[in-house]
């Protein structure tokens, strides 16, 4: 299938596909809106620059009205849902490597990254399942 077949092939989405972008996208958002307006006393709580967690936040609101304007769409495409989900796994994977890599995160932090790494893998698995099981998304 090519790009631009992929791109327009909408997903006759079941109420829990889009149920899941919807959780995503909330999700998201409020970790985004989180960041940005407290990203001082977060980022000492964390052990993780304030700056950075300001940076971030503005791109989790960015990326979750993405995610909520495809999962208010009927039927969103199948690339977009894709993208969703390997935006997810890129996520999980760079949490992982910052935490133990790049950042020197609290305990607090080093608990709260890997917790949120690991719902943000669950949701892309659980969004390749819904996706999967779509007749229209082969």
């Amino acid at each position: 299938m090519s790009a631009t077949t992929l791109a327009t092939t909408p997903v006759q989405a079941r109420p829990w596909l889009r149920r899941l972008l919807g959780a995503d996208a909330l999700g998201t958002g409020v970790n985004g809106l989180a960041y940005v307006a407290a990203s001082g006393p977060i980022g000492r709580f964390l052990g993780i620059d304030p700056g950075l967690l300001l940076g971030l936040g503005v791109g989790l609101i960015a990326y979750a009205a993405a995610v909520g304007a495809l999962a208010a769409r009927s039927s969103p495409s199948a690339l977009g849902v894709r993208t969703v989900i390997e935006v997810n796994l890129a996520w999980t994977v760079l949490s992982f490597v910052a935490l133990f890599a790049w950042l020197d995160p609290s305990t607090a932090g080093t608990v709260y990254g890997s917790l949120q790494a690991v719902v943000v893998a669950v949701f892309a698995a659980l969004q390749y399942a819904a996706l999967r099981a779509e007749p229209s998304a082969e």
